[in-house]
């Protein structure tokens, strides 16, 4: 071909030539303290209970609980998330399992805590779709509406009690207006100032869901979308983003993560607190099935999708091979 004097003057590609020059100029990279560690603990079970449709995820015992956690902190993940899975037959309208101190969440709280103590972040997911009847984030009215501000009377409740049972962060997912400032407000009532609240800031209404919906034993009939947002909105995001700080949350959170990298990076690029994401059930047991099928690699498919979850704005990503992800990177 003709060459035009030095054409072309740019190149790129000199700083892609081998693995060192192209790490040694990465943009993003990960680190064993970006990841929080979701968790299931299931009331009532001798031994841990695999999730079919999140192969490698189980719903635990109290103990293979603690074994987890401890796991979790030799690794270098920063925090765990707990999700409780009472039996049914404690279920009721009202989530009553929920602000039981001896509920199943409340007494997971308190054996984590005391096996990790201030090392690893014990995290509380706030949310009653596990222990109500019905499946709903909330209490729903005569009409079988989830009434918004009843169900912020329960989120004040259980606040209180997680926080008793050990709960460094709470983390609201219901997506009920208000929820941040009457969580802060139940907190500093009982002199717990010191526990921070992780607004589910942007949580949409996904199909991405469904496998997490087997992991906690979902009552739910129809869906939520009187309360999650809805996929095509954007801007809604960044209106529940101003109203979640100005009541009052320590940070806040984009959740899926994978389908809405754009609403992450709005988040990340208006806020000056903490931003994190979930990695959910469903983006997890995607790739964990086209792996077992051989048509993509795991391991990088893996580290592609968290890397770019953290380019887009995550500072702490929520994410089931939190473990075994840090274990790589050390």
């Amino acid at each position: 071909m003709t060459k035009y004097g030095s054409f072309p003057g740019t190149r790129p590609r000199r700083l892609r030539t081998t693995p060192a020059l192209r790490r040694m100029v990465a943009e993003t990279r990960l680190h064993p303290a970006d990841f929080i560690l979701p968790a299931f603990v299931r009331e009532g079970v001798s031994e841990p209970v695999p999730i079919s449709s999140m192969p490698g995820v189980v719903q635990h015992t109290r103990d293979s609980l603690k074994k987890a956690a401890v796991e979790a902190l030799e690794a270098g993940v920063s925090g765990i998330m707990l999700f409780g899975v009472p039996e049914d037959a404690k279920k009721d309208a009202v989530g009553t399992p929920g602000t039981d101190p001896d509920g199943i969440l409340q007494v997971a709280l308190r054996d984590v805590r005391a096996e990790v103590g201030d090392e690893l972040l014990v995290m509380s997911d706030l949310c009653l779709d596990e222990t109500t009847d019905h499946g709903h984030c909330g209490v729903l009215d005569e009409q079988g509406r989830v009434d918004n501000d009843a169900t912020l009377e329960r989120y004040a409740e259980m606040a209180q009690v997680q926080a008793d049972a050990g709960a460094h962060i709470v983390g609201p997912s219901g997506m009920m207006d208000g929820q941040i400032g009457v969580i802060r407000d139940a907190l500093d009532q009982i002199g717990r100032e010191d526990v921070a609240v992780l607004a589910y800031t942007a949580k949409y209404s996904s199909a991405f869901y469904g496998p997490f919906r087997e992991a906690v034993g979902s009552s739910l009939k129809g869906d939520r979308k009187t309360y999650q947002q809805d996929p095509a909105n954007a801007r809604e995001s960044m209106r529940e983003l101003a109203l979640d700080l100005e009541e009052g949350a320590d940070m806040v959170m984009v959740k899926p993560a994978g389908p809405y990298l754009d609403i992450l990076a709005r988040v990340a690029d208006a806020v000056d607190v903490p931003v994190a994401a979930y990695q959910i059930s469903g983006e997890y047991s995607m790739i964990e099935a086209a792996a077992e099928k051989g048509w993509i690699d795991r391991d990088k498919a893996i580290l592609e999708t968290l890397t770019g979850i953290k380019r887009a704005g995550a500072q702490n990503i929520l994410t089931y091979w939190a473990t075994e992800v840090a274990r790589n990177l050390r």
